[in-house]
């Protein structure tokens, strides 16, 4: 077994195991006599630490949270009062994607061999639901609003939604250059990002009905929310979804992986290929290389591993050599993966 890690992290460590067998059947291939058992595998571990990202957003919104429901309860404006509980939902959603980036960083044991890492993973799909339960619970009370209108307090809720846009804004600067490599910090990103456009239409909505008097622009801008908020949480939910069913990650095409695997010297057959999530940063492979008349050695494997790396953001990639002089490479078969 050769393992070869991603340069960008501080430490580096090879392995070197050898495993022969005799007359291994697999599964689905079961003409296959497996001549070598090779892992290659590069980690590719946390972004950097948002620890104190977290803990600047969540403490700054449960003020906010605090105020909007205070002030929209005495304002009358079921817009705020559902902006307050849509920015509950962000503290108990960082809160969770916090402790998942903690545990994620645990060493492995002998049980969790490989770590706490899709904690992450169960972390953005609690953060996707439980904004999708909030929206529900907006849409009813702006239902009822409009058939029922109330009067609002123009003012008290124009000053709490401007003090939200400040809010939100430096809470979504605090994540804004890790939301493009783990989804948990895009998923804080956009909520923060999209509390403060909410909070903008707020004080637009909060300042024509001070001007025109017309109460049902309040459960109107509430409806207007909740499809913010649905929009901007359906990817997030898809994706955390499908990494808990072990879709191959967002970014990655499987055909151009195996296509890859397919040209490198010596490969005829490609068989047994999964890529799946480790966490919401971490992606593993495991493939079957078929190269007839010899194992290529232990520096194949870790170019493979770090060409994976560099290509696919494949960090941790496992690759059993089987040597079949009657086999053919296959770019289009029935299964991808």
């Amino acid at each position: 077994m050769s393992g070869a890690h991603s340069p960008d992290h501080d430490h580096d460590h090879d392995h070197d195991h050898g495993h022969d067998h005799d007359d291994h059947d697999h599964d689905d291939h079961a003409g296959h006599d497996h001549a070598g058992h090779s892992h290659a595998g590069g980690h590719v571990h946390a972004p950097a630490n948002f620890g104190r990202a977290f803990l600047i957003g969540i403490g700054l919104n449960i003020v906010f949270v605090v105020l909007e429901v205070v002030y929209g309860f005495l304002g009358g404006s079921v817009a705020l009062m559902a902006d307050g509980a849509h920015n509950l939902t962000d503290v108990l959603g960082l809160a969770a994607a916090w402790l998942a980036t903690v545990m994620t960083r645990r060493a492995p044991t002998a049980r969790f061999t490989y770590g706490l890492g899709r904690s992450t993973i169960l972390a953005a799909l609690f953060n996707a639901s439980l904004l999708l339960l909030a929206t529900g619970a907006i849409l009813l009370e702006a239902v009822e609003r409009l058939i029922h209108p109330q009067p609002v307090a123009g003012v008290t809720v124009m000053i709490v939604a401007a003090i939200g846009i400040v809010i939100n804004g430096i809470s979504a600067w605090l994540f804004a250059s890790g939301r493009k490599g783990d989804i948990n910090i895009r998923g804080a990103f956009q909520h923060m990002m999209y509390d403060a456009l909410v909070s903008a239409g707020v004080v637009v909505a909060a300042l024509v009905i001070g001007l025109t008097g017309w109460n049902r622009l309040d459960p109107a801008v509430s409806i207007v929310i909740a499809v913010v908020i649905v929009a901007g949480t359906w990817d997030l939910l898809r994706q955390s979804i499908g990494m808990s069913l072990d879709e191959v990650p967002k970014g990655i095409e499987p055909q151009a992986v195996r296509s890859f695997l397919c040209g490198l010297p010596g490969v005829t057959e490609i068989h047994d290929l999964h890529i799946w999530a480790m966490s919401t940063t971490e992606t593993a492979l495991t493939g079957h290389l078929v190269i007839p008349g010899a194992h290529p050695g232990d520096l194949f494997l870790r170019t493979t591993c770090e060409e994976l790396r560099r290509r696919f953001r494949i960090g941790h990639a496992t690759l059993q050599i089987e040597i079949d002089p009657n086999t053919q490479c296959r770019l289009a078969p029935d299964h991808v993966v």
